[in-house]
């Protein structure tokens, strides 16, 4: 029995020392490069040349966006538009200008081998219908991310004004609500973050607040900006300005739904006279017209 117990404690301590040592000569291992790095001899992983994914795709689309004549305009008019849409990094304007170009081209070679040169309409209306469906989607976008943020605003605005009442700044009350909102609204979480991030940089509270205005385009936004600004400059009472703003939101998301269930009724005519009058017209006016088809014939 002791022979026995002596062997396995023998036996297992090799184990612990064999498993230890391997991990720390591995070089792969977290704990060898953690002895290292302890022991001062920090070992500097070779360099591999991998090359990203964007980096090629913005490689291949930066020459093909620069091929379209643009003038400063443009550019700044688009740039505003991605920007609004969510897509704020600068290569956004690469990608989207290339990708233009290269559907425009990709439609014309499509003409031109399924259909060859002389229909001269497809060679004009595909390469257009290309070049134009980046900016369909962009617009959409825009208007999905519009529509998110309007949707968002009041909770935004019920947050902020418990903020303010609670004893913070608008400043903190803005960050605490887009700490609070990141998850249930992150674009509008987002934008507020923006804002504290200007403001910490050192611009003014309105200058701030008018970029959130150009960033989103949203009008609701818009109206909010010129009440704090409003109260900012004749220092009122922040919190019972939200206040009636909130309520005055609140009175024209009732006013556009009404809007919205007015013109329900316009719109479903076009659908009733398409899907049901015109088969019900046919069902009942059609075996007659055939009976009468057929008699005229016969005669």
């Amino acid at each position: 029995m002791p022979l026995i117990l002596t062997i396995v404690v023998f036996v297992t301590i090799v184990l612990v020392v064999f498993a230890f040592g391997a991990a720390a000569v591995t070089p792969s291992s977290v704990l060898g490069a953690r002895l290292r790095a302890l022991g001062g001899h920090a070992t500097i992983a070779p360099e591999k040349p991998v090359v990203k994914v964007k980096e090629r795709l913005e490689q291949a689309l930066d020459p093909i966006s620069k091929a379209i004549p643009l003038s400063p305009s443009d550019v700044s008019r688009t740039r505003a538009w991605l920007i609004q849409a969510g897509l704020r990094d600068s290569r956004h304007v690469t990608y989207y200008f290339g990708a233009r170009l290269m559907l425009a081209f990709l439609g014309l070679a499509g003409v031109i081998v399924f259909s060859g040169v002389d229909s001269v309409p497809l060679l004009v209306c595909v390469p257009a219908f290309g070049f134009f469906v980046p900016r369909f989607f962009l617009k959409r976008m825009i208007k999905d991310r519009q529509r998110r943020i309007r949707i968002a605003l009041p909770d935004a605005l019920d947050l902020t004004v418990i903020c303010v009442e609670a004893g913070l700044a608008l400043d903190q009350a803005l960050m605490r609500v887009g700490k609070d909102l990141h998850h249930a609204h992150p674009d509008l979480s987002d934008e507020f973050h923006l804002v504290n991030l200007e403001m910490r940089a050192g611009k003014p509270r309105a200058e701030a607040l008018r970029n959130l205005v150009d960033r989103t385009g949203v009008d609701d936004i818009r109206s909010l900006v010129g009440t704090l600004i409003q109260t900012d400059r004749f220092g009122t009472s922040i919190a019972q300005a939200l206040r009636v703003h909130s309520d005055s939101l609140r009175t024209s998301r009732r006013q556009r739904a009404e809007e919205q269930a007015a013109k329900t009724t316009i719109k479903m005519v076009p659908p009733l006279v398409i899907f049901i009058l015109v088969p019900f017209l046919a069902v009942t006016i059609g075996p007659a017209l055939i009976q009468a088809y057929h008699s005229l014939v016969s005669k």
